[in-house]
């Protein structure tokens, strides 16, 4: 286990997961569970005083999927299995290491830089960015 959490919780990152990679499938929501994850481990950037997946997903501007119906509603028991999967410590190239990703408009390629931080790569619709080497140590050592 790479972090401490309650079911509440568990229910919250499988409908964050649902939420913004429903249509990317069982992978793509598997991605947004580690960079969800990643964020609760760091100590960097806009993540210093955000340690548990409830502060993370509720974070102020980080995730427009709580917005969604799709965030309200109870997670299916997939979804569950799902986050038990990145709770359990999978992670999924390439969101190993991310902090960040987006969907960018259609017919758009993932940008060289996102923030300041660099591409780590691209599945299906979204593009994750991960810290330059040397900041944020405890994402690479997980």
């Amino acid at each position: 286990m790479l972090i401490s959490y309650t079911a509440k919780e568990k229910d919250i990152l499988a409908r964050i997961m649902r939420a913004e990679a429903l249509n990317e499938g069982d992978l793509g929501m598997l991605m947004v569970g580690d960079v969800v994850l990643n964020r609760a481990i760091v100590g960097c950037y806009t993540f210093k005083n955000v340690n548990t997946i409830y502060d993370v997903v509720y974070q102020p501007n980080q995730f427009v999927g709580v917005n969604s119906s799709l965030f309200q509603a109870t997670p299916t028991t997939l979804e569950k299995n799902l986050a038990d999967r990145v709770l359990r410590g999978e992670y999924y190239y390439p969101a190993t290491n991310a902090l960040w990703f987006y969907a960018p408009a259609k017919n758009q390629d993932c940008q060289l830089n996102w923030y300041s931080q660099p591409l780590a790569g691209k599945y299906q619709n979204h593009c994750f960015y991960k810290p330059e080497a040397g900041s944020c140590a405890e994402i690479y050592d997980k």
